[in-house]
């Protein structure tokens, strides 16, 4: 059952061969972490080679969160890749503190992951 009125809308549009989805939620955390998943898993089988996660509207991401947001990377298709940007501070902490941003490409935001070639 949902609690809080969690949803975790992703919004998911395509840029050229980019495929740029961004979280409706402030909250990536244990309570919208299935639904996330959940909701990623779809993104990526109807998204381009490339996905960016834009997670500069999350101000805040648990080990929860972070584990869903790693668990994503398992929805991948062969040769498809997904990418990071527009980490807030706090979410950026996380990422770094827990070492999963060696995991991925991260950019400062999705206008400067446009712009990069994968």
């Amino acid at each position: 059952t949902l609690e809080r009125g969690c949803r975790m809308e992703l919004a998911v549009r395509d840029e050229g061969a980019v495929t740029v989805v961004r979280p409706a939620e402030a909250r990536l955390d244990a309570m919208a972490a299935v639904m996330f998943k959940d909701r990623m898993k779809a993104a990526l089988e109807g998204g381009a080679a490339r996905v960016v996660l834009d997670l500069s509207g999350v101000g805040f991401l648990d080990s929860s969160g972070l584990g869903a947001v790693v668990a994503a990377q398992r929805f991948l298709r062969s040769g498809q890749v997904l990418e990071l940007a527009g980490l807030t501070g706090a979410v950026e902490r996380v990422f770094r503190l827990t070492r999963m941003d060696r995991m991925f490409t991260i950019h400062a935001g999705v206008d400067d992951a446009l712009r990069a070639t994968a």
